[in-house]
């Protein structure tokens, strides 16, 4: 199968600074892959650099076999969708409002996530965290995209709704979207991948199927707590 992304020796960061090394990773059509790591590790940053937000410091990234170049607008022609950590949307607009926005397919969006049905007057500020969630990868979604960029769907949302989100982008990979996920709840985004790279401090140290990453769940989720505390410092010596 053809890559739909293909990432070869990226190198990421901001300004100079160099915050992802090396990378190398590909998404096929139809597949969700993870990309997991602790806070810091260099995830986000992947997912701004192909989006299109941050420029890429060293290496390539191709969609189709094609360079991405330019920035997110452009991007989203060649058919990239992006949710970022932040929710994107205007709070003070209603759902449907935000849904013509961002230009999606008001009936596609409600057929991915028909508990919307019922907030469409209602001002995006004043939905429930999973709705708003729902409503920016909705609005992603319904406008077609050949590869869906999400970053931390589940952030500050409870177990169910991060469920829900899970299973809308599995049914949408079943329609061949290709998705990129960075995601901190393991176990959960293994239940839905194909595939999973792990990173730390800025480059890939563990790949595999999700099966394979998901039977070493205790090593992954030990180096996560390792890089916590690194990160945190010692409190003596």
């Amino acid at each position: 199968m053809a890559a739909l992304l293909e990432v070869k020796g990226l190198n990421a960061g901001y300004g100079q600074i160099k915050i992802v090394s090396d990378l190398d990773l590909t998404v096929g059509p139809g597949e969700v892959i993870a990309l997991l790591g602790a806070n810091g590790a260099g995830k986000s940053t992947t997912l701004l650099t192909l989006a299109g937000d941050l420029p890429a410091l060293g290496g390539q990234a191709r969609i189709d076999g094609q360079p991405a170049t330019g920035p997110l607008h452009r991007r989203a022609r060649r058919g990239i969708g992006f949710v970022s950590e932040q929710r994107s949307v205007f709070m003070g607009l209603t759902t449907e409002e935000n849904l013509r926005v961002g230009r999606g397919n008001r009936d596609e969006a409600l057929r991915l996530f028909p508990e919307l049905r019922n907030r469409l007057n209602v001002k995006a500020g004043l939905l429930s965290g999973g709705e708003q969630q729902m409503l920016s990868l909705a609005r992603a979604l319904s406008r077609h995209p050949r590869l869906l960029l999400a970053d931390e769907l589940s952030l500050g949302l409870a177990p169910m709704a991060t469920d829900r989100l899970l299973r809308a982008v599995r049914e949408a990979a079943g329609r061949g979207v290709g998705a990129l996920l960075v995601e901190q709840h393991v176990r959960r985004v293994l239940g839905v991948a194909d595939r999973g790279y792990v990173m730390r401090r800025g480059r890939v140290v563990l790949s595999g199927t999700a099966a394979e990453l998901t039977e070493r769940l205790g090593e992954i989720e030990s180096s996560y707590l390792a890089e916590s505390i690194e990160a945190d410092g010692p409190s003596s010596g």
